[in-house]
Protein backbone atom coordinates (compact mmCIF):
# COMPACT_ATOMS: atom_id res chain seq x y z
CA UNK A 1 0.00 0.00 0.00
CA UNK A 2 3.23 2.30 1.15
CA UNK A 3 4.46 1.76 -2.62
CA UNK A 4 1.28 2.57 -4.40
CA UNK A 5 0.95 5.81 -2.33
CA UNK A 6 4.84 7.08 -3.39
CA UNK A 7 4.69 5.48 -6.81
CA UNK A 8 1.49 8.03 -7.00
CA UNK A 9 3.58 10.75 -5.42
CA UNK A 10 6.56 10.39 -7.98
CA UNK A 11 4.22 10.85 -10.95
CA UNK A 12 2.31 13.55 -9.65
CA UNK A 13 5.52 15.51 -9.11
CA UNK A 14 6.88 14.21 -12.36
CA UNK A 15 3.61 16.07 -14.24
CA UNK A 16 4.64 19.14 -12.00
CA UNK A 17 7.61 19.55 -13.31
CA UNK A 18 6.59 18.95 -16.86
CA UNK A 19 3.89 21.22 -16.86
CA UNK A 20 5.86 24.53 -17.62
CA UNK A 21 6.11 27.78 -20.53
CA UNK A 22 6.00 24.86 -22.92
CA UNK A 23 3.40 23.57 -22.36
CA UNK A 24 1.70 27.07 -22.76
CA UNK A 25 0.02 27.20 -26.75
CA UNK A 26 -0.22 30.36 -28.07
CA UNK A 27 -2.50 30.57 -31.23
CA UNK A 28 -1.51 33.50 -33.70
CA UNK A 29 -3.65 34.69 -36.28
CA UNK A 30 -6.82 32.99 -37.02
CA UNK A 31 -5.53 29.42 -35.79
CA UNK A 32 -8.02 30.33 -32.71
CA UNK A 33 -11.05 30.45 -35.02
CA UNK A 34 -10.22 27.39 -37.06
CA UNK A 35 -9.35 25.47 -34.02
CA UNK A 36 -12.62 26.22 -32.41
CA UNK A 37 -15.22 27.81 -34.65
CA UNK A 38 -17.99 27.19 -32.19
CA UNK A 39 -16.79 29.88 -30.17
CA UNK A 40 -17.20 32.58 -32.78
CA UNK A 41 -20.30 30.88 -35.05
CA UNK A 42 -22.38 28.89 -32.70
CA UNK A 43 -21.89 25.46 -34.02
CA UNK A 44 -20.85 24.18 -37.76
CA UNK A 45 -23.77 22.36 -38.25
CA UNK A 46 -26.54 24.38 -40.56
CA UNK A 47 -26.56 27.11 -38.35
CA UNK A 48 -23.06 28.31 -38.32
CA UNK A 49 -23.06 27.34 -42.30
CA UNK A 50 -25.41 29.80 -42.91
CA UNK A 51 -24.10 32.54 -40.35
CA UNK A 52 -21.01 32.94 -42.46
CA UNK A 53 -23.66 34.45 -45.25
CA UNK A 54 -25.08 36.61 -42.20
CA UNK A 55 -21.77 38.09 -40.92
CA UNK A 56 -21.25 39.06 -44.70
CA UNK A 57 -24.24 40.81 -46.01
CA UNK A 58 -24.24 42.49 -42.15
CA UNK A 59 -21.43 44.76 -43.16
CA UNK A 60 -23.59 45.39 -46.09
CA UNK A 61 -26.22 46.54 -44.02
CA UNK A 62 -23.95 48.63 -42.06
CA UNK A 63 -23.39 50.77 -45.13
CA UNK A 64 -26.90 51.16 -45.99
CA UNK A 65 -27.61 52.07 -42.18
CA UNK A 66 -25.11 54.20 -42.25
CA UNK A 67 -26.80 56.11 -45.96
CA UNK A 68 -24.35 55.08 -48.20
CA UNK A 69 -25.61 51.47 -49.68
CA UNK A 70 -29.06 50.70 -51.26
CA UNK A 71 -28.45 47.74 -52.94
CA UNK A 72 -26.85 44.18 -51.44
CA UNK A 73 -26.76 41.01 -53.84
CA UNK A 74 -26.19 37.72 -52.76
CA UNK A 75 -25.79 34.63 -55.31
CA UNK A 76 -25.35 31.06 -54.13
CA UNK A 77 -22.49 29.13 -56.87
CA UNK A 78 -22.90 25.99 -58.81
CA UNK A 79 -19.74 25.12 -56.27
CA UNK A 80 -21.56 26.26 -53.04
CA UNK A 81 -19.38 29.21 -52.59
CA UNK A 82 -21.02 32.75 -51.87
CA UNK A 83 -20.70 35.83 -53.35
CA UNK A 84 -22.22 39.14 -51.36
CA UNK A 85 -21.90 42.69 -53.20
CA UNK A 86 -22.66 45.51 -52.19
CA UNK A 87 -22.90 49.44 -53.23
CA UNK A 88 -21.48 51.22 -50.22
CA UNK A 89 -18.42 53.29 -50.00
CA UNK A 90 -15.83 50.13 -50.04
CA UNK A 91 -13.70 48.74 -47.27
CA UNK A 92 -10.61 51.06 -47.10
CA UNK A 93 -7.25 50.08 -49.00
CA UNK A 94 -5.21 52.59 -47.15
CA UNK A 95 -2.76 51.18 -44.60
CA UNK A 96 -4.03 50.77 -41.10
CA UNK A 97 -1.59 52.44 -39.09
CA UNK A 98 -1.43 49.28 -36.01
CA UNK A 99 -0.48 46.59 -38.19
CA UNK A 100 1.39 47.97 -41.24
CA UNK A 101 -0.73 46.34 -43.75
CA UNK A 102 -3.56 47.64 -46.45
CA UNK A 103 -6.90 47.99 -44.18
CA UNK A 104 -8.07 45.65 -46.65
CA UNK A 105 -6.33 43.28 -45.43
CA UNK A 106 -6.25 43.78 -41.68
CA UNK A 107 -10.24 43.35 -41.52
CA UNK A 108 -10.02 39.80 -42.80
CA UNK A 109 -6.91 39.13 -41.37
CA UNK A 110 -7.40 40.62 -37.51
CA UNK A 111 -9.98 39.75 -35.54
CA UNK A 112 -11.31 42.80 -33.47
CA UNK A 113 -10.09 45.03 -36.74
CA UNK A 114 -13.30 46.78 -38.46
CA UNK A 115 -15.16 50.58 -38.45
CA UNK A 116 -17.28 49.64 -35.71
CA UNK A 117 -15.63 49.89 -32.60
CA UNK A 118 -14.08 53.27 -32.42
CA UNK A 119 -17.26 54.83 -33.43
CA UNK A 120 -16.39 57.04 -36.06
CA UNK A 121 -17.36 54.10 -39.09
CA UNK A 122 -20.64 53.47 -37.51
CA UNK A 123 -23.14 55.04 -35.08
CA UNK A 124 -25.72 51.64 -35.36
CA UNK A 125 -24.31 48.01 -36.51
CA UNK A 126 -25.04 44.39 -36.32
CA UNK A 127 -22.71 42.17 -34.64
CA UNK A 128 -18.69 43.63 -34.89
CA UNK A 129 -17.74 44.32 -38.38
CA UNK A 130 -13.89 42.84 -38.81
CA UNK A 131 -14.99 39.84 -36.42
CA UNK A 132 -17.18 38.30 -38.57
CA UNK A 133 -15.12 39.18 -41.64
CA UNK A 134 -12.26 37.63 -40.54
CA UNK A 135 -14.50 34.85 -38.83
CA UNK A 136 -15.49 34.03 -42.52
CA UNK A 137 -12.09 34.17 -44.15
CA UNK A 138 -10.64 31.57 -41.21
CA UNK A 139 -13.31 29.36 -42.10
CA UNK A 140 -13.30 29.40 -46.09
CA UNK A 141 -11.00 27.42 -47.93
CA UNK A 142 -10.89 30.31 -50.86
CA UNK A 143 -12.04 34.09 -50.10
CA UNK A 144 -11.56 37.13 -52.78
CA UNK A 145 -12.63 40.57 -52.46
CA UNK A 146 -13.14 43.10 -55.19
CA UNK A 147 -13.23 46.61 -53.97
CA UNK A 148 -14.11 49.28 -55.86
CA UNK A 149 -13.47 52.99 -54.45
CA UNK A 150 -11.65 56.59 -55.76
CA UNK A 151 -11.90 55.00 -59.22
CA UNK A 152 -9.84 51.89 -58.89
CA UNK A 153 -10.78 48.60 -58.60
CA UNK A 154 -8.77 46.69 -55.31
CA UNK A 155 -8.40 42.82 -55.28
CA UNK A 156 -7.28 40.78 -52.70
CA UNK A 157 -7.51 37.05 -51.91
CA UNK A 158 -6.90 34.42 -49.32
CA UNK A 159 -6.66 30.78 -48.70
CA UNK A 160 -8.04 29.47 -45.23
CA UNK A 161 -7.53 32.59 -43.77
CA UNK A 162 -4.10 33.31 -44.59
CA UNK A 163 -3.01 35.73 -47.71
CA UNK A 164 -2.72 34.09 -51.07
CA UNK A 165 -2.95 37.36 -53.32
CA UNK A 166 -1.51 40.68 -51.84
CA UNK A 167 -3.80 43.59 -51.94
CA UNK A 168 -3.41 44.95 -56.02
CA UNK A 169 -5.02 47.13 -58.53
CA UNK A 170 -6.47 45.44 -61.01
CA UNK A 171 -8.58 48.13 -63.07
CA UNK A 172 -10.27 51.50 -63.18
CA UNK A 173 -13.89 52.43 -62.49
CA UNK A 174 -16.38 55.67 -62.96
CA UNK A 175 -15.57 57.88 -59.94
CA UNK A 176 -19.58 57.41 -58.96
CA UNK A 177 -18.81 53.86 -58.59
CA UNK A 178 -18.25 51.92 -55.27
CA UNK A 179 -19.05 48.96 -52.96
CA UNK A 180 -17.41 45.90 -51.79
CA UNK A 181 -17.76 42.19 -53.48
CA UNK A 182 -16.97 39.05 -51.94
CA UNK A 183 -16.84 35.19 -52.63
CA UNK A 184 -15.88 32.69 -50.53
CA UNK A 185 -16.05 28.70 -50.18
CA UNK A 186 -16.84 27.35 -46.84
CA UNK A 187 -14.11 24.60 -45.72
CA UNK A 188 -15.27 21.17 -46.11
CA UNK A 189 -12.60 20.46 -43.12
CA UNK A 190 -14.68 22.51 -40.90
CA UNK A 191 -18.20 22.00 -41.70
CA UNK A 192 -17.95 17.87 -41.96
CA UNK A 193 -21.63 17.46 -41.31
CA UNK A 194 -23.19 20.03 -43.94
CA UNK A 195 -21.70 21.78 -46.75
CA UNK A 196 -24.55 23.11 -49.30
CA UNK A 197 -26.71 26.20 -48.45
CA UNK A 198 -30.37 26.03 -47.94
CA UNK A 199 -32.07 28.53 -50.13
CA UNK A 200 -34.90 28.45 -48.23
CA UNK A 201 -33.01 29.73 -45.14
CA UNK A 202 -31.25 32.04 -47.20
CA UNK A 203 -34.32 34.15 -48.35
CA UNK A 204 -36.14 33.80 -45.39
CA UNK A 205 -33.27 35.89 -43.49
CA UNK A 206 -32.81 38.20 -46.80
CA UNK A 207 -36.47 38.84 -46.81
CA UNK A 208 -36.68 39.76 -43.05
CA UNK A 209 -33.51 41.97 -43.50
CA UNK A 210 -35.43 43.76 -46.41
CA UNK A 211 -38.58 44.32 -44.39
CA UNK A 212 -36.42 45.06 -41.63
CA UNK A 213 -34.32 48.21 -43.50
CA UNK A 214 -37.08 50.03 -45.41
CA UNK A 215 -36.18 51.28 -48.84
CA UNK A 216 -33.20 48.84 -49.05
CA UNK A 217 -33.04 46.41 -51.80
CA UNK A 218 -32.06 42.63 -51.59
CA UNK A 219 -31.69 40.07 -54.29
CA UNK A 220 -31.08 36.41 -54.22
CA UNK A 221 -29.73 34.04 -57.02
CA UNK A 222 -29.47 30.56 -56.78
CA UNK A 223 -27.01 29.47 -59.83
CA UNK A 224 -27.49 26.04 -58.77
CA UNK A 225 -31.24 26.33 -60.20
CA UNK A 226 -31.77 25.44 -63.50
CA UNK A 227 -33.54 28.73 -64.09
CA UNK A 228 -31.53 30.96 -61.99
CA UNK A 229 -34.02 33.15 -61.24
CA UNK A 230 -33.26 36.34 -59.07
CA UNK A 231 -35.54 36.92 -56.71
CA UNK A 232 -35.82 41.02 -55.49
CA UNK A 233 -36.62 41.85 -52.19
CA UNK A 234 -37.38 45.97 -51.20
CA UNK A 235 -40.23 46.97 -48.57
CA UNK A 236 -40.66 50.98 -48.65
CA UNK A 237 -43.03 50.09 -46.06
CA UNK A 238 -40.67 48.52 -43.89
CA UNK A 239 -42.22 46.73 -40.68
CA UNK A 240 -45.30 47.78 -41.73
CA UNK A 241 -45.35 45.56 -44.72
CA UNK A 242 -43.34 43.04 -42.54
CA UNK A 243 -46.64 42.54 -40.29
CA UNK A 244 -48.99 42.71 -43.60
CA UNK A 245 -46.65 39.65 -45.12
CA UNK A 246 -46.80 38.07 -41.48
CA UNK A 247 -50.94 38.70 -40.93
CA UNK A 248 -51.98 37.82 -45.14
CA UNK A 249 -53.74 34.51 -44.51
CA UNK A 250 -55.49 36.06 -41.64
CA UNK A 251 -58.78 38.32 -40.83
CA UNK A 252 -57.48 41.73 -39.66
CA UNK A 253 -58.98 43.98 -36.76
CA UNK A 254 -57.64 46.66 -38.08
CA UNK A 255 -57.52 48.70 -41.36
CA UNK A 256 -53.74 48.84 -41.88
CA UNK A 257 -51.09 47.82 -39.48
CA UNK A 258 -50.14 50.50 -36.35
CA UNK A 259 -46.91 51.79 -37.21
CA UNK A 260 -44.60 53.41 -33.99
CA UNK A 261 -41.36 55.10 -34.57
CA UNK A 262 -39.36 57.02 -32.40
CA UNK A 263 -35.84 57.90 -31.01
CA UNK A 264 -34.34 58.68 -27.50
CA UNK A 265 -30.69 58.55 -25.95
CA UNK A 266 -29.34 57.12 -29.55
CA UNK A 267 -31.69 54.55 -29.68
CA UNK A 268 -34.02 54.35 -32.55
CA UNK A 269 -37.32 52.08 -31.80
CA UNK A 270 -39.73 50.93 -34.29
CA UNK A 271 -43.00 48.75 -33.59
CA UNK A 272 -45.59 47.84 -36.11
CA UNK A 273 -48.71 45.75 -35.06
CA UNK A 274 -51.99 44.15 -36.00
CA UNK A 275 -54.72 42.31 -34.47
CA UNK A 276 -56.42 39.54 -35.71
CA UNK A 277 -59.11 37.19 -34.92
CA UNK A 278 -57.10 34.44 -34.19
CA UNK A 279 -56.00 33.23 -30.70
CA UNK A 280 -52.40 33.28 -30.52
CA UNK A 281 -49.94 35.63 -30.58
CA UNK A 282 -46.93 36.54 -32.99
CA UNK A 283 -44.16 38.50 -31.49
CA UNK A 284 -40.71 39.17 -33.05
CA UNK A 285 -38.48 41.09 -31.81
CA UNK A 286 -34.55 42.94 -33.34
CA UNK A 287 -31.98 44.62 -32.58
CA UNK A 288 -29.24 46.14 -34.75
CA UNK A 289 -30.87 43.42 -37.38
CA UNK A 290 -30.00 40.62 -35.45
CA UNK A 291 -33.44 38.59 -34.56
CA UNK A 292 -33.77 37.94 -30.93
CA UNK A 293 -35.28 34.73 -30.54
CA UNK A 294 -34.62 34.92 -26.99
CA UNK A 295 -36.25 38.44 -26.59
CA UNK A 296 -34.19 40.91 -24.09
CA UNK A 297 -35.07 44.14 -22.62
CA UNK A 298 -36.70 45.67 -25.71
CA UNK A 299 -39.24 42.96 -25.79
CA UNK A 300 -40.15 43.29 -21.78
CA UNK A 301 -39.89 47.25 -22.35
CA UNK A 302 -43.05 46.30 -25.39
CA UNK A 303 -44.94 44.30 -23.62
CA UNK A 304 -45.41 46.55 -20.43
CA UNK A 305 -45.86 49.27 -22.31
CA UNK A 306 -48.83 47.55 -24.38
CA UNK A 307 -50.57 45.64 -21.04
CA UNK A 308 -50.36 49.26 -19.40
CA UNK A 309 -51.73 51.71 -22.23
CA UNK A 310 -54.62 49.01 -22.80
CA UNK A 311 -55.46 48.84 -19.42
CA UNK A 312 -55.34 52.58 -19.11
CA UNK A 313 -57.31 52.99 -21.79
CA UNK A 314 -60.03 50.38 -20.89
CA UNK A 315 -60.50 51.94 -17.63
CA UNK A 316 -61.02 55.81 -18.74
CA UNK A 317 -63.26 54.78 -21.42
CA UNK A 318 -65.29 52.27 -18.94
CA UNK A 319 -65.02 49.09 -20.29
CA UNK A 320 -62.93 48.51 -17.21
CA UNK A 321 -64.80 49.21 -14.13
CA UNK A 322 -62.29 50.17 -10.90
CA UNK A 323 -63.85 47.42 -9.35
CA UNK A 324 -62.70 45.04 -12.11
CA UNK A 325 -59.37 43.37 -12.17
CA UNK A 326 -57.31 44.34 -14.57
CA UNK A 327 -56.31 42.77 -17.79
CA UNK A 328 -53.36 40.51 -17.92
CA UNK A 329 -50.48 40.66 -20.69
CA UNK A 330 -51.88 37.37 -22.12
CA UNK A 331 -55.29 39.35 -22.74
CA UNK A 332 -54.21 42.33 -24.61
CA UNK A 333 -51.61 40.26 -26.65
CA UNK A 334 -54.40 37.60 -27.88
CA UNK A 335 -54.63 37.61 -31.71
CA UNK A 336 -51.47 40.61 -31.82
CA UNK A 337 -49.29 40.48 -34.23
CA UNK A 338 -45.95 42.42 -33.62
CA UNK A 339 -42.47 43.57 -34.70
CA UNK A 340 -40.00 44.91 -32.26
CA UNK A 341 -36.83 46.14 -33.81
CA UNK A 342 -34.42 48.93 -31.82
CA UNK A 343 -31.18 50.32 -33.43
CA UNK A 344 -28.68 50.40 -30.76
CA UNK A 345 -25.18 52.39 -30.37
CA UNK A 346 -24.14 49.87 -28.23
CA UNK A 347 -25.67 46.39 -28.14
CA UNK A 348 -24.68 44.24 -25.29
CA UNK A 349 -26.25 40.65 -26.25
CA UNK A 350 -26.38 37.81 -24.10
CA UNK A 351 -24.23 34.90 -25.27
CA UNK A 352 -21.65 34.75 -28.49
CA UNK A 353 -25.18 34.10 -31.10
CA UNK A 354 -26.67 37.56 -29.91
CA UNK A 355 -29.93 35.70 -29.05
CA UNK A 356 -31.37 37.85 -26.31
CA UNK A 357 -30.65 42.11 -25.74
CA UNK A 358 -29.31 42.90 -22.39
CA UNK A 359 -29.03 47.14 -22.15
CA UNK A 360 -31.45 48.31 -19.82
CA UNK A 361 -31.63 51.28 -21.37
CA UNK A 362 -33.80 49.83 -24.01
CA UNK A 363 -36.78 49.00 -22.41
CA UNK A 364 -37.15 52.36 -20.68
CA UNK A 365 -36.70 53.62 -24.53
CA UNK A 366 -39.07 51.02 -25.79
CA UNK A 367 -41.38 51.51 -23.19
CA UNK A 368 -41.70 55.17 -22.91
CA UNK A 369 -41.62 55.50 -27.09
CA UNK A 370 -44.45 52.98 -27.29
CA UNK A 371 -46.66 53.92 -24.57
CA UNK A 372 -46.68 57.67 -25.89
CA UNK A 373 -46.92 57.32 -29.58
CA UNK A 374 -49.89 53.96 -28.60
CA UNK A 375 -51.71 56.12 -26.36
CA UNK A 376 -51.99 59.04 -28.70
CA UNK A 377 -53.51 56.23 -31.54
CA UNK A 378 -56.07 55.24 -28.99
CA UNK A 379 -57.15 58.84 -28.61
CA UNK A 380 -57.59 59.70 -32.34
CA UNK A 381 -59.03 56.20 -33.14
CA UNK A 382 -61.37 55.33 -30.86
CA UNK A 383 -63.40 52.69 -33.28
CA UNK A 384 -60.06 51.11 -33.53
CA UNK A 385 -59.51 51.62 -29.48
CA UNK A 386 -62.89 49.37 -29.29
CA UNK A 387 -61.79 46.46 -31.24
CA UNK A 388 -58.67 46.23 -29.35
CA UNK A 389 -60.64 46.42 -25.90
CA UNK A 390 -63.26 44.09 -26.33
CA UNK A 391 -60.85 41.45 -28.03
CA UNK A 392 -58.94 41.65 -24.88
CA UNK A 393 -61.93 41.92 -22.92
CA UNK A 394 -63.32 38.22 -24.65
CA UNK A 395 -59.93 37.05 -24.19
CA UNK A 396 -60.03 37.60 -20.24
CA UNK A 397 -63.41 36.31 -19.77
CA UNK A 398 -62.13 33.42 -21.43
CA UNK A 399 -59.53 33.13 -19.17
CA UNK A 400 -61.30 33.64 -16.10
CA UNK A 401 -63.99 31.40 -17.08
CA UNK A 402 -61.51 28.24 -17.95
CA UNK A 403 -59.71 29.06 -14.44
CA UNK A 404 -62.96 28.45 -12.87
CA UNK A 405 -63.41 25.55 -14.54
CA UNK A 406 -60.21 23.95 -13.58
CA UNK A 407 -61.19 25.11 -10.20
CA UNK A 408 -64.34 23.10 -10.24
CA UNK A 409 -63.13 19.98 -11.44
CA UNK A 410 -59.88 19.94 -9.06
CA UNK A 411 -61.72 20.89 -6.06
CA UNK A 412 -63.56 18.14 -4.59
CA UNK A 413 -67.27 18.90 -2.97
CA UNK A 414 -68.19 18.85 0.64
CA UNK A 415 -70.29 16.03 0.50
CA UNK A 416 -67.64 14.22 -1.21
CA UNK A 417 -65.22 11.42 0.46
CA UNK A 418 -62.22 9.99 -0.93
CA UNK A 419 -60.61 6.64 0.19
CA UNK A 420 -63.71 5.43 2.32
CA UNK A 421 -63.80 2.25 3.62
CA UNK A 422 -65.13 -1.11 2.30
CA UNK A 423 -68.34 -1.15 3.95
CA UNK A 424 -68.70 2.43 3.58
CA UNK A 425 -70.22 4.09 0.22
CA UNK A 426 -71.08 7.79 -0.58
CA UNK A 427 -74.12 9.42 -2.27
CA UNK A 428 -73.67 10.54 -5.36
CA UNK A 429 -75.28 13.57 -4.95
CA UNK A 430 -74.38 16.82 -4.35
CA UNK A 431 -77.26 18.19 -3.21
CA UNK A 432 -77.34 18.49 0.81
CA UNK A 433 -81.08 18.92 0.64
CA UNK A 434 -81.72 15.68 -0.28
CA UNK A 435 -78.89 13.70 1.22
CA UNK A 436 -78.98 11.69 4.10
CA UNK A 437 -77.14 9.50 6.22
CA UNK A 438 -77.88 6.05 5.58
CA UNK A 439 -77.05 3.19 8.17
CA UNK A 440 -77.61 -0.08 8.39
CA UNK A 441 -76.16 -3.40 9.89
CA UNK A 442 -75.13 -6.59 8.93
CA UNK A 443 -73.64 -8.02 6.04
CA UNK A 444 -76.22 -6.95 3.91
CA UNK A 445 -74.71 -3.11 4.36
CA UNK A 446 -72.48 -3.97 0.86
CA UNK A 447 -74.93 -5.68 -1.40
CA UNK A 448 -78.78 -5.34 -1.44
CA UNK A 449 -79.07 -1.98 0.95
CA UNK A 450 -76.47 -0.66 -1.17
CA UNK A 451 -78.16 -1.39 -4.66
CA UNK A 452 -81.65 -0.60 -3.46
CA UNK A 453 -81.33 2.87 -1.82
CA UNK A 454 -82.07 6.11 -3.76
CA UNK A 455 -78.43 7.84 -4.21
Amino acid sequence: MTDKKEMAEEKKDELAAEYDASQIQVLSGLEAVRKRPGMYIGSTSSQGLHHLVWEIIDNGIDEALAGFATRIEVEVNPDNSVTVTDDGRGIPVDIQSKTGRPALETVYTVLHAGGKFGGGGYKVSGGLHGVGASVVNALSTDLDVTVTRGGKRYYIDFIRGKVNTPMKVIGTAPEHEHGTKVHFLPDPDIFTEIRTFDDKILTTRIRELAFLNKGLKLTFTDKRAATHEKLVFHYEGGLKSYVDFLTEKKENLLQEPIYVEGQDKGITVEVALQYTNDYHSTLLTFANNIHTYEGGTHETGFKTALTRVINDYARRSGALKDSDDPLSGDDVREGLTAVVSVKHPDPQFEGQTKTKLGNSDARTVVDRTFSDHFNKFLMEHPADGKLIIDKAMLASKARLAAKRAREVTRKKSGLEISNLPGKLADNTSKDPEISELFIVEGDSAGGSAKSGRSR
